[in-house]
């Protein structure tokens, strides 16, 4: 994948960021633990004649950390920098209220609005152990000591490390749930742990995921696609059907594939091609 790495500076403010392809631009918020490096659904995308812009959030990669809604007012900025009057939005996981907010802030500049996998209200709180986990091992500077070893483990014994993976992302036994990952799906797990940071963004993530209201879902007003697995233990669906219910226009797509990571597996050739179809048409659902 040739991607093109550069900064937005201004004000004592960075924004990381990466194009790659060339067309319709889409400007791609990725999830936790991850950065302008991002890979996953890109290539059905870049295939399909789309050009792909990722700055990394807040906290994650060379982005200065920042408020929620200060750093969606840089990527607006990033995006007048870069000549670009309009994009289609998607929208990933943790990244799922900064793309909520950008599109509610800024409609002139977006077409569509995807959300995949995507986090829309409250998530992970301090009642759950996942939560005082992260605390911990997705601190700062233990981030790096976490993912560390996640790498080195990950690429020793790639199938044996698949399998603790599997359950933190799907609500499925890994025996009711293998015949939906395909044998590439364990190199995709593989690298994704060997690109993922935490930075200062993970625990901002945690705090941001409550400040997304009803307010900032319904005033959404462009066409939006929800897509989400049936079996992601990451992020319920009970988000899915949140995001539904108070965003006007949004069509939901729900998929049987093994869990959060959407793009991997059997079941995710419909995802690549409901999404692609969505912004191809501009947001017209088929």
């Amino acid at each position: 994948m040739n991607r093109i790495i550069g900064t937005y500076e201004t004000n004592d403010y960075i924004v990381e960021y990466s194009k790659v392809g060339n067309g319709t631009p889409v400007l791609i918020v990725h999830g936790g633990h991850s950065n302008c490096y991002e890979e996953f659904g890109y290539a059905p995308l870049l295939e399909r004649g789309f050009q792909l812009i990722t700055p990394s959030r807040a906290g994650y990669g060379l982005t200065t950390p920042a408020p929620l809604e200060e750093a969606v007012g840089r990527y607006a900025e990033l995006l007048d920098h870069l000549g670009i009057d309009r994009v289609h939005v998607i929208g990933i996981s943790a990244g799922g209220p900064t793309a909520v907010k950008f599109a509610g802030l800024f409609p002139e500049k977006v077409r569509t609005l995807t959300l995949q996998s995507a986090v829309v209200g409250k998530w992970l709180t301090a009642e759950h152990t996942e939560y005082k986990t992260s605390q911990v091992i997705f601190r700062p500077p233990f981030e790096w000591l976490t993912w560390k070893l996640l790498s080195v483990v990950g690429t020793a014994f790639p199938r044996l490390s698949f399998r603790p993976m599997f359950f933190s992302l799907s609500t499925l036994t890994y025996a009711e749930g293998k015949h939906l990952v395909e044998e590439e799906d364990i190199e995709e797990v593989r690298k994704m742990n060997c690109r993922q940071r935490s930075g200062t963004g993970f625990l901002m993530d945690l705090k941001s995921s409550g400040m997304l209201t009803e307010k900032d879902l319904s005033r959404v007003s462009c066409p939006v696609l929800i897509q989400a697995s049936l079996n992601d233990r990451s992020v319920s669906t009970a988000h899915a059907y949140f995001a539904k219910t108070h965003i006007p226009s949004a069509a939901l797509k729900l998929y049987n594939t093994w869990g959060h990571l959407i793009w991997l597996g059997r079941g995710s050739e419909q995802v690549h091609r409901d999404a692609a179809a969505f912004l191809k048409a501009d947001g017209m659902i088929t």
